[in-house]
């Protein structure tokens, strides 16, 4: 039992429908900032649980849910004769389940794709029972510039067309780690108090609360704070009719797990290292019950703070002890694809032009490009996905003379403005084209005509000359192959330097010698 599909539309980031295939055991989503890998996972466990940021979506149902772009044409509509529907948010989950009794509780054709499937939908949209008081405000003079959210509602209802579905009767659970999260004041210790709560078993808990509370009673016993206690409620020092002292707060039946902290070898949790903290903080949510009940384990950036070693640890603990679920992981690092495997890849991509997203998989690509990226480190593959734009080169000394050109037109290196200068081999340029068309990636290609401009070079690429997103920079001067006689041929009026730069100072006539070589 897995999701096998999710749809997103209108989610955040997500203009419109944006479709993605999971696989049944490990998926490592990969893309720059703002592709969409966290949204991804939030969207995944909004609609399985209701909850976002750590609370009820009741609480939490904001604007800021809806995608941008959408929302702006919506409020422009408003000011014309052609005014848009409200915009609606729907994430859809398809499942795979085996079991045919529960399976019977989800299929149907009730989803955007009007075919028969099992899974649910998750529907934020306008609620038609607040029709005339939003007639009444949009035909009012009052200028609109927010979404009216507050004639909004959320619902389930499965493929079934059974709209009277809640959480708790969804067969799929779903648990949310991200020990990044900073949204709450002392986060470090109320988080880690919560996972060791919920770690605990019912007569544990009774037992801290117990401890607790004698505590309290020895602290109003002793005898500085009973002197304190006097010292507020004598005559001279009275400043309220009412008795006034100083205590423990145990108005809250769980007052414990605010007022303990966690140690560590001595030291206060959140004294110690984040790298570790992010460890301890993932491995215990890994172990609490909810994770235990989940079937699908949603982990945002395990990376964060840790080092090699460290999250090396993690990614092997994260294998060896929970293979049976389906885990859908966000990373920027290269080391947590290549740890994990490539063939659990999502490459998710942002369109500068359009804003939209995509995504493309490993075994998407054709059966060579998959076998030779399979072999490949990765890293490379990462880097190529991670940057904003892309200049693939030959060799080492092709990629100097493009950070050279590029720092002496712009003022500064290629890196600066997010375009990566990737060394690759001339042979691999179409596997590296390949992942680069499918995601709309910017790339130029800078290579040599090894003499032969038609097949080195228009034919070679020939199938990617209508992709506007890729560009193929080669000399038509077949006499000029490679790499040295173009550099000779741009500074043939000024050799003696070029002789100089390269170090041929003691003898012109081997520098001569390689200079007919090469010409």
């Amino acid at each position: 039992m897995y999701i096998q599909k999710i749809i997103i539309e209108n989610f955040k980031c997500f203009e419109g429908k944006f479709p993605l295939e999971l696989n049944k055991g490990l998926n490592i989503l990969v893309g720059d900032n703002e592709a969409g890998k966290s949204t991804i996972l939030e969207a995944i466990h909004l609609a399985l649980s209701g909850w976002i940021y750590g609370k009820y979506l009741g609480s939490e149902l904001t604007q800021s849910l809806f995608n941008s772009i959408v929302v702006k044409n919506y409020l422009e509509s408003l000011k014309t004769e052609t005014k848009l529907e409200p915009p609606s948010i729907l994430i859809e989950v398809f499942f795979e389940i085996e079991d045919d009794s529960i399976k019977a509780l989800f299929e149907g054709n009730s989803n955007s794709t009007k075919q028969k499937a099992c899974g649910i939908q998750f529907l934020i949209a306008f609620n038609e029972k607040y029709k005339t008081e939003y007639n009444i405000l949009i035909n009012s003079t009052e200028n609109i510039d927010s979404l009216p959210i507050e004639f909004y509602e959320y619902s389930w209802s499965s493929f079934a067309r059974d709209d009277r579905l809640t959480p708790k009767i969804i067969p799929f659970k779903s648990h949310l780690i991200d020990s990044t999260n900073s949204r709450y004041q002392n986060w470090s210790d109320v988080y880690i108090s919560r996972i060791i709560r919920d770690f605990l078993e019912e007569d544990e808990k009774i037992k801290v609360s117990l401890a607790h509370r004698k505590l309290k009673n020895l602290f109003s016993k002793e005898t500085s704070i009973t002197e304190i206690n006097e010292k507020l409620n004598n005559e001279e020092n009275k400043i309220s009719d009412k008795n006034i002292k100083l205590s423990v707060d145990l108005s809250s039946k769980d007052a414990w797990e605010t007022s303990l902290i966690t140690y560590l070898d001595d030291i206060p949790f959140t004294n110690i290292g984040r790298g570790e903290q992010c460890l301890i903080k993932t491995k215990l949510a890994l172990h609490h019950k909810k994770s235990q009940e989940a079937n699908i384990l949603l982990l945002e950036e395990p990376e964060n703070h840790l080092s090699h070693s460290k999250l090396n640890k993690l990614i092997q603990y994260i294998k060896e002890n929970h293979n049976d679920k389906q885990i859908i992981i966000s990373t920027h690092s290269s080391f947590v694809a290549n740890k994990l495997g490539l063939d659990s890849l999502v490459l998710l991509n942002k369109d500068e032009l359009t804003d939209k997203r995509s995504e493309t998989r490993i075994d998407k690509l054709s059966p060579d490009t998959q076998n030779y990226f399979q072999k490949l480190s990765g890293y490379d593959t990462l880097r190529l996905i991670l940057c904003r734009k892309a200049i693939l080169v030959e060799g080492p000394s092709d990629e100097l003379i493009i950070q050279k050109a590029y720092l002496k037109e712009k003022s500064k290196l290629p890196i600066e403005d997010e375009v990566d200068v990737i060394s690759v081999k001339g042979l691999s340029f179409k596997r590296f084209l390949e992942i680069a068309e499918k995601i709309k990636k910017p790339v130029v290609v800078v290579t040599d005509n090894d003499g032969d401009f038609e097949n080195k070079v228009t034919q070679k690429y020939k199938d990617f000359e209508n992709c506007p997103s890729i560009k193929i920079c080669a000399s038509e001067n077949t006499d000029l192959k490679t790499l040295e006689p173009q550099i000779v041929e741009a500074n043939k009026d000024d050799l003696d330097t070029l002789r100089n730069i390269l170090y041929f100072t003691t003898s012109q006539t081997a520098f001569f010698q390689i200079y007919e070589t090469v010409m």
